[in-house]
């Protein structure tokens, strides 16, 4: 086999120009398909990463009426749905799925927030203790809530550094008093995510998901919430999952524990909590865009055909023109055997180098329209080997007709052949 091998780099080295064109279809083919399968990854991952984002394995938990989110902004607060205690965030706590869980209010679109003449347009929630620390975030300057600020109802906030920039522009907001629904509020902190993921928005879909986050974010202590809005609305909930794998299930599973406390159901209109199943959606997002992707998968593999076609091409011609090499190869008692997995062995040599090559230009090409278009890129380690494999099957195709030819060459007329 490694003789095989030698004698296949000697005959490739030695018509080199003719070689690479015979490469050329292999190389084509596989740097089409090596950038259509990164693209692809990087595209899938960057859906992923826009519905998950940064790693937190957070999943919020919300009150739908059938099919419809519930915003207390513009829905009445419906009959049945108790408040969460605290012993059912306990239980919720004790699903092995979980690892934290923090309560919240929220309205997605504030009114009547202002700093002197600057109105506020961003998300305002009320949140309790373990909020900041199930989604990451951290003091950037200033200080967190502390227990007595939900215990004695203080009237502070904390902004992130979207909404301090927007009410404050270069002041510092820390001491400084904004106007909430008409009571005064002091801005005690400015926290921000620990996290390095930023959203791509490429869309409608992605800017309406990332919508409330990019208009900036108050938070206030949840214990202050019927204060604002002068009645107690049934909280929202947010868990960690103890893995992105298990997010699904422990959004499921606390769901299920919050809508067993709703009582007096209407049929027709059924109110429950759902949550957010990101890697669902992530699943549909990337499947929409499969077929699209499978047909030009097909047509980037049809020039690898091509690329087999020339290879038998070229190795018969080599038989043609290596006659002679056979001949006495087969007088000094070469078995057909030897002679066919001499040739089957070149040909794969010969699209295996293609292959190689392919895999090297179609990562190139993926990082060229990556900077150009901003298109974010995953070399896929599985399709390389695969992309590596194929071509030497192609190889082994396509050269089997040529080396059985050689093969079958009777020894004396190989020899008389001019």
């Amino acid at each position: 086999m490694i003789e095989n091998i030698a004698l296949a780099f000697q005959g490739i080295w030695g018509h080199k120009l003719r070689s690479f064109l015979t490469m050329l279809g292999i190389i084509i083919g596989i740097a089409a398909i090596m950038t259509i399968v990164s693209t692809i990854q990087g595209t899938n991952e960057q859906i992923k990463q826009n519905l998950i984002g940064s790693g937190t394995d957070a999943v919020k938990i919300e009150l739908y009426q059938g099919d419809m989110q519930l915003e207390f902004m513009w829905n009445p607060i419906p009959d049945g749905v108790p408040t969460i205690s605290q012993d059912v965030k306990n239980q919720i706590l004790e699903l092995e799925e979980v690892e934290k869980a923090a309560l919240y209010n929220s309205r997605r679109y504030s009114e009547n927030i202002f700093y002197q003449n600057t109105a506020y347009s961003g998300a305002l929630l009320g949140i309790d203790k373990d909020y900041f620390d199930v989604y990451n975030y951290y003091i950037q300057y200033g200080r967190n809530f502390e227990e007595n600020d939900f215990k004695n109802y203080k009237k502070v906030a904390i902004l992130d550094s979207i909404a301090a920039k927007s009410l404050f522009q270069s002041e510092n907001p820390i001491g400084k008093t904004i106007e909430i629904n008409s009571e005064a509020y002091i801005v005690i902190g400015v926290a921000d995510k620990n996290s390095k993921f930023k959203p791509v928005i490429n869309s409608i879909s992605d800017y309406m998901t990332y919508m409330e986050e990019s208009n900036g974010e108050i938070f206030v202590p949840i214990s202050n919430w019927p204060i604002l809005y002068n009645f107690d609305e049934p909280e929202n909930i947010v868990v960690k999952a103890t893995s992105t794998d298990d997010m699904a299930k422990a959004g499921k599973r606390t769901s299920e524990i919050l809508s067993e406390r709703i009582v007096n159901q209407d049929e027709n209109n059924q109110i429950s909590y759902k949550n957010d199943d990101l890697l669902k959606q992530a699943k549909q997002l990337q499947e929409l865009g499969s077929s699209t992707n499978n047909q030009l998968l097909l047509i980037a593999s049809i020039s690898l055909v091509v690329g087999g076609i020339g290879v038998m091409n070229i190795m018969l011609v080599s038989v043609t023109e290596r006659t002679k090499e056979i001949g006495l190869k087969r007088a000094i008692g070469a078995k057909r055997k030897r002679i066919l997995w001499q040739f089957l062995t070149e040909a794969s040599v010969l699209t295996s180098i293609g292959g190689i090559l392919g895999i090297i230009i179609g990562i190139i090409i993926s990082q060229v329209i990556s900077r150009i278009s901003m298109i974010p890129v995953a070399i896929s380690i599985p399709a390389t080997i695969i992309s590596v494999v194929f071509s030497m099957v192609i190889g082994i195709i396509f050269g089997i007709i040529p080396a059985m030819k050689a093969s079958k060459l009777n020894p004396i007329d190989a020899l008389r052949s001019e």
